[in-house]
C-alpha cells in the first residue's frame, strides 16, 4: 500500500475510534460476496483487512451467509473453506435469510457493537450508508479499499462536537453567576517600617574607638617591615624596627649583637616613659 493512502485509512479509523469508539481488534462482517471475491482474485483477506484497517481485526461472519455459500453449490467450496476460518457471529436467524438482510438487522440502527462491514453487494452499501458510524470496505480491481465517511457519519461528528462546544441550559443554571458586582479588593494592612539599613551608621567595636591624640614635639614612630635573608638565601623571620635617638647610634654600634638587643629593649623603655612625663 503507498504510504498516501495508508495515511488517509489512519486518519479515517481514528475518527472512527474518537466520536464512535471503535477499538482494536476491529470486528469485521464478512459476506458471501466478499469471499468470493477474495478467492477470484488471489487475496489474503484476513491480511488485508490488517492492512487496510491499519490495526489488528477479527474477521466474522454471519450462518446466513455461510448458508448462501452451501446453496451455490461444490463450485464455491473454495469460499466455504475460507468462511470456515472466520469467527461465527450469531444471527439469531431460526430460518436462513438473504445476506444483505442480515448482515442490516446484525448493524441495527446505530451500530452499537462497532462492526465494519466487508462486502461487494452495492445495495447493500448504499443501504449502509444512511446509518452514522458504519465503516465499509469492498474490493475493487484485486485492491482492497475502505470508502470515506459517509454524510450521516459525518453529521453526527458535527454534531458530537457541537455538543462538547456549547454548555446545555441546565447546566448553566447551576454556574455560579457573573452579574454581581466584584468586591473592590482588600488593601492590606502597612505596618511601621524600619530604618532604612544603608543610612544606618554601624556600631563601633572596640578596634575602631579612637585613642588619645599625640601631643606635640612628640616623635611619630611608624613601624618598618624588614626581612633579613641568611647566606643560604632563606628569608629570615620578620620584625619591626624601631628608630632610636641619635645620642644611644654610638653605644648601639659598638656592642655585639646580643648587647644590642638588649640595649634597644632598654631605650625602648625609657622612650615610652620619657612620653608619660609631663612638660
Amino acid at each position: 500500500m503507498r504510504q498516501k493512502r495508508a495515511k488517509t485509512y489512519r486518519k479515517l479509523m481514528s475518527l472512527y475510534c474518537l466520536h464512535f469508539g471503535f477499538r482494536q481488534p476491529y470486528q469485521v462482517l464478512v459476506d458471501s460476496e466478499m469471499c468470493k471475491e477474495a478467492i477470484s482474485s488471489h487475496l489474503d483477506l484476513g491480511q488485508q483487512l490488517g492492512v487496510v484497517l491499519q490495526g489488528t481485526v477479527k474477521p466474522m461472519i454471519t450462518q446466513c451467509c455461510i448458508h448462501e455459500l452451501y446453496l451455490q453449490g461444490r463450485s464455491q467450496q473454495p469460499a466455504v473453506d475460507l468462511a470456515k476460518t472466520f469467527e461465527r457471529r450469531k444471527c439469531n436467524h431460526r430460518e436462513a435469510i438473504p445476506g444483505d438482510e442480515c448482515l442490516v438487522s446484525v448493524v441495527g440502527d446505530a451500530n452499537k457493537h462497532r462492526y465494519v462491514i466487508a462486502t461487494q453487494s452495492q445495495p447493500l452499501r448504499s443501504t449502509l450508508r444512511k446509518i452514522p458510524g458504519v465503516p465499509l470496505v469492498h474490493i475493487n480491481r484485486s485492491v482492497v479499499i475502505l470508502e470515506p465517511p459517509s454524510n450521516a457519519t459525518l453529521d453526527k461528528k458535527e454534531t458530537e462536537e457541537e455538543q462538547a462546544l456549547h454548555v446545555p441550559d441546565a447546566e448553566k443554571a447551576q454556574l455560579p453567576s457573573t452579574d454581581a458586582p466584584n468586591e473592590p479588593p482588600r488593601k492590606k494592612r502597612k505596618g511601621p517600617k524600619g530604618p532604612n539599613p544603608l543610612s544606618v551608621k554601624k556600631k563601633k567595636t572596640k578596634s575602631d574607638v579612637a585613642t588619645p591624640s599625640a601631643k606635640k614635639g612628640d616623635k611619630v614612630v611608624k613601624p618598618r617591615v624588614q626581612s633579613t635573608q641568611s647566606d643560604g638565601g632563606v628569608t629570615g623571620a620578620k620584625r619591626k624596627r624601631v628608630d632610636v635617638d641619635t645620642s644611644m647610634d654610638g653605644r648601639e654600634g659598638s656592642g655585639m649583637d646580643g648587647d644590642t638587643s638588649h640595649k634597644r629593649k632598654r631605650h625602648r623603655q625609657h622612650k615610652s616613659t620619657a612620653r608619660d612625663e609631663p612638660h
